[in-house]
């Protein structure tokens, strides 16, 4: 492991608490354009995954409250993107932090393929590192493309290529195969806290008609599913402010109903 798991944090004490979980790649380098758009609307706390090979899901939960704690923060709203959402479900469980609310962005219970990412797992591992050198300059293009309405994120693709090594290509094949095994399914029917999910309407990583309906049918807690049509799977950094605007909206909104005051009506109108 060459680094443990960090976490920063961006706003007053005062403010409602949302902290990301990344996905996949295990940093913040793809979250600024999502940073600035809620920025004085809740206090925003990132996470950066350690690169370990040895991990479990509820080591990664574990880690995360220990962060938490070291801050003096008991208590928040879980933003799990993609992989990051297997991460919320044993922080559920375990009840050492108290979860206000879970919004799962592209993320998911149990993942709609598991068969496939599996699959993802084993290519990932058994990739040469020297190809994906070839392979990121050319990637980087892609992103500056892909990211062209987040300056934040146009600003940290540098170091989001810097940080993708070998360890750090091992460690997402570890974090692949945790998920491809990940079945929590009991944690997310009995889920105590609202949740709430968004993803963007081209998302073929994780198909969100799959996750939806499921999540209709077995998750009671499920108040709003949201499709952002001009995202894609990482609807975080696609679309900040369309993501950022739904996501503060859900916040405020549960905050207001557990004030007393009347909870707006759940719609699923695509932004």
């Amino acid at each position: 492991m060459t680094e443990d798991l960090r976490i920063r944090i961006h706003g007053p004490a005062n403010l409602p608490v949302l902290i990301y979980l990344p996905g996949l790649h295990g940093d913040w380098t793809l979250i600024g354009g999502f940073r600035r758009a809620v920025r004085g609307r809740v206090r925003f706390v990132e996470v950066t995954y350690p690169r370990t090979l040895t991990w479990m899901l509820d080591d990664y939960a574990a880690g995360i409250e220990a962060a938490l704690r070291s801050q003096g923060i008991e208590h928040g709203w879980l933003l799990g993107e993609s992989f990051g959402s297997q991460i919320v479900w044993p922080l559920l469980s375990r009840k050492g932090f108290e979860v206000d609310g879970v919004i799962l962005a592209g993320g998911f219970v149990r993942h709609p393929t598991p068969g496939m990412a599996r699959t993802a797992a084993r290519v990932t591992a058994g990739v040469p590192f020297s190809l994906v050198r070839c392979i990121l300059g050319p990637y980087a293009k892609i992103m500056r493309l892909r990211y062209r309405r987040s300056p934040e994120v146009l600003q940290n693709v540098e170091e989001f290529i810097a940080r993708r090594t070998d360890l750090d290509l091992q460690a997402a094949a570890h974090r692949l195969h945790l998920l491809s095994k990940s079945n929590p399914i009991g944690v997310a029917q009995e889920a105590g806290p609202p949740v709430y999910a968004l993803t963007g309407l081209w998302d073929p990583i994780v198909p969100w008609y799959w996750v939806r309906r499921w999540l209709r049918s077995h998750c009671p807690n499920l108040r709003e599913y949201k499709i952002i049509w001009r995202a894609d799977h990482q609807v975080l950094a696609t679309a900040p402010e369309a993501a950022a605007n739904v996501i503060v909206g859900w916040i405020a909104a549960t905050v207001r109903g557990r004030q007393g005051q009347t909870h707006p009506s759940v719609c699923s109108r695509n932004l």
